[in-house]
């Protein structure tokens, strides 16, 4: 049941940013092992660690009753949580009561099975991780993953009339060649495609900065072979965008490391485990898991003015040779992509 109010008092913080977009990191766990993500031989967290889908429901109704207005439930996988589709469906169930959009982000190795039942639930478009089309590419980046199960995956959300958006991580020397051929293929499928650098975190098996490959780069090589013009479109997170006219399609950049997007930031993020991390690239936490097993909902209201009095300015991502390779020690994952 929803406790939103038609007044909700809401999250604004210390520098005058509104929060209203929740990322819930479901589950630290993943059927993939990207190689900028995290270690082949990942040690995930207990199952006693864990939130329930009851205490994570709970919590993104704590914040859609404080003017949250957009939720993306992120992992890991989101999709290998188990039960996964009961917490979705309650959540949806809040899409007229405060909550405006539900959402996720997912490898696509689940679609198949579950794109029916998200439409269902109302889910309405999605983000596909996908940073490569050549099957044997594929397999190297996310060591367990097969390619033509992703991709049966995204005909299926498509069926489903989900929108589909492709995330695909830019590392230098991997996948960069393949980038206007990956527009051209999301284009012709009606799916936008987002380009994303990078970010130094969490302990990986190969060098940050032979990873790193600057957007700005990446834009001024595109714009001399296609017409690349800024869009005013803005869907919560901290994207920039551009319409190709050759294609019709948009190109997303987010670029954490050479154009900073924290001053208008709206976001925080509830991983699996009940910490809510107010900046992806700080340790600024605040701990909900226990408070909410201790104190109910209010003891959760009351760290959410809390957190919005210690949310940071922003992040210190860089990537140099000549510096440590990690900013921040836990893995993408754990946080929530």
């Amino acid at each position: 049941m929803s406790i939103y109010t038609e007044n909700p008092r809401p999250l604004i913080d210390r520098f005058g940013r509104h929060v209203e977009y929740l990322r819930i990191s479901v589950t630290d766990r993943c059927d993939f092992r990207c190689t900028y993500c995290m270690s082949e031989n990942m040690s995930f967290l207990p199952k006693s660690q864990v939130l329930n889908l009851e205490e994570i429901e709970q919590i993104a109704s704590a914040f859609i009753a404080r003017g949250v207005k957009k939720i993306r439930l992120t992992g890991g996988e989101p999709l290998v949580r188990r039960d996964i589709l009961k917490l979705i469906e309650r959540l949806g169930m809040q899409l007229d009561s405060g909550l405006e959009e539900l959402t996720l982000t997912t490898n696509g190795s689940q679609l198949r099975r579950y794109a029916p039942d998200l439409a269902k639930h109302g889910v309405r478009r999605i983000n596909v991780s996908l940073d490569t089309r050549d099957a044997a590419k594929f397999a190297e980046i996310t060591r367990w993953g097969r390619l033509s199960q992703v991709l049966d995956g995204i005909d299926a959300a498509q069926e489903a009339g989900l929108k589909v958006k492709i995330n695909m991580v830019a590392v230098k020397g991997e996948n960069d060649h393949e980038i206007p051929a990956m527009m051209e293929w999301a284009h012709s499928k009606g799916m936008d495609l987002t380009l994303i650098e990078t970010m130094p975190m969490g302990e990986v098996d190969i060098t940050r900065s032979d990873q790193y490959l600057p957007l700005s780069k990446v834009e001024e090589k595109l714009g001399k072979a296609y017409t690349l013009n800024e869009d005013p479109l803005k869907t919560g997170g901290p994207a920039r965008y551009l319409r190709v006219r050759e294609t019709g399609g948009l190109l997303g950049l987010i670029t954490p490391l050479t154009h900073n997007f924290c001053e208008g930031c709206n976001r925080v993020r509830l991983t699996a485990t009940g910490d809510l991390f107010l900046c992806l690239g700080q340790d600024d936490k605040v701990s909900l898991r226990d408070p909410l097993r201790s104190g109910g909902l209010a003891e959760v209201d009351k760290l959410l003015d809390h957190a919005m009095l210690i949310k940071p300015k922003g992040h210190d991502f860089e990537i140099d040779r000549q510096k440590p390779q990690v900013n921040v020690r836990r893995h993408m994952s754990v946080t929530g992509g």
